[in-house]
């Protein structure tokens, strides 16, 4: 079932999220996130932009949402988005169901431009964009380092 986020949330998605920045170059954070941090994020961001959870039995299996790209005005009507689906979880469907339904409340809001920034390599979030429409638009090299290597940065667009 796919609904909408609030902060009771936060301890699930944390889980979620600080696998991925503990062993993994998808996310540029580097310290994990506490669930106190999550709720605040969720709080803020549910104000404007939506913020999908993906839930079976009690359990989120999988979260995205849609966040300010950039803050001068005439950027309101373009969005960030970010998807994450647990890592046991993964070729099962759960990130392209939560895509479409945020790519719908998106379009909804009247947002004309999702963005979505890719660390590079990343073969499955790649095809995750690409299979639901988005485009290659800029390709940013060794732009961030963690874990002692230098990554690059990869930007979709989706017009809706």
């Amino acid at each position: 079932m796919i609904r909408n986020a609030d902060s009771k949330d936060a301890s699930q998605m944390v889980n979620i999220y600080n696998h991925y920045i503990e062993n993994t170059t998808i996310t540029f954070e580097e310290k994990s996130v506490t669930q106190k941090e999550m709720e605040i994020r969720i709080s803020d961001c549910i104000k404007e932009y939506p913020w999908l959870v993906y839930e079976e039995n009690g359990k989120i299996i999988g979260y995205c949402y849609a966040t300010k790209w950039r803050v001068r005005s005439a950027y309101r009507h373009s969005a960030e988005t970010t998807v994450y689906v647990h890592k046991d979880h993964h070729g099962k469907g759960t990130g392209t169901l939560l895509y479409k339904e945020l790519i719908k409340q998106c379009k909804d809001k009247g947002l004309h431009i999702l963005v979505a920034g890719i660390a590079l390599p990343n073969d499955k979030s790649q095809k995750i964009h690409e299979k639901i429409g988005f485009k290659k638009i800029a390709h940013f090299e060794e732009i961030g380092r963690k874990f002692d290597q230098w990554l690059d940065v990869g930007y979709w667009e989706y017009k809706l």
